[in-house]
């Protein structure tokens, strides 16, 4: 288990991110749920090591990380970005598997084919397609096929359904859900509350860079009062708790 507490950032006299702690578990899909502007974004790049934090530490099993121990166990795929533009889907796909190297030659090595991949997130229209030329949905799903190739353990991917249509964003959802069934876990910032609801076993609640709830539907639920100890809410609910606890 990999807990964050009280992690700290500020932008001079802004405090974007403020005493944030909470836990991350293997094999979950855990969602970060906040308005734009609730400081998503930046909790993940300190996470994944693209912003330096001003306070707070990042533990595993009560042992602080190193930076790279942390490299070595998170992977940050961030939101609206097109590596390598010229390249194709392919290239960038069969450049992540080599860069990293295979591992695939152990029995316990439990990481995707490319093939898989591929397939999972149907990329074989685009695989001789340039980056750069791809459509705001089609890059979405690059990008996640690039980030469910990477080795480490725990993937944060920013927004993994902005840009997809509802028959895409619940084939991606299933994906993601097999994977994190895989080992893995998937660490999800996601904007539309009802996405997050079919897709995450847990969730961050964040607001104005503190966390203000986390925990299943149903412990978010009781802790805003809207259900009695051993009720089960709708999942569709998640958004009245958002509210209720915000």
């Amino acid at each position: 288990m990999l807990h964050v507490s009280n992690l700290t950032k500020r932008y001079g006299l802004l405090t974007a991110l403020s005493e944030v702690s909470f836990s991350i578990r293997p094999g979950e899909v855990l969602g970060l749920i906040g308005p734009n502007g609730s400081g998503k974004t930046t909790l993940f790049e300190c996470l994944g090591g693209v912003l330096p934090a001003d306070g707070g530490a990042i533990a595993e099993n009560g042992r602080p990380l190193t930076a790279a121990e942390r490299k070595a166990r998170v992977f940050y795929l961030p939101d609206a970005i097109a590596p390598w533009p010229a390249q194709t889907v392919g290239w960038a796909l069969d450049f992540i598997t080599g860069f990293f190297g295979d591992r695939r030659s152990t029995t316990n090595d439990q990481r995707p084919t490319t093939t898989a991949v591929v397939r999972q997130l149907d990329l074989e229209p685009l695989l001789d397609s340039p980056i750069g030329t791809l459509s705001k949905g089609q890059r979405k799903r690059a990008l996640l096929g690039i980030g469910l190739l990477t080795p480490q353990p725990i993937l944060l991917a920013d927004e993994p359904f902005d840009g997809l249509d509802l028959r895409q964003t619940r084939e991606v959802a299933q994906t993601l859900r097999a994977h994190a069934a895989g080992g893995r876990t998937m660490f999800l910032s996601i904007h539309q509350i009802n996405d997050a609801a079919r897709v995450c076993d847990r969730f961050v609640l964040l607001s104005g860079g503190r966390v203000c709830g986390e925990g299943t539907l149903d412990e978010l639920s009781r802790k805003a009062g809207q259900t009695r100890e051993g009720d089960q809410p709708e999942r569709g609910d998640l958004e009245d708790v958002f509210l209720a606890l915000t």
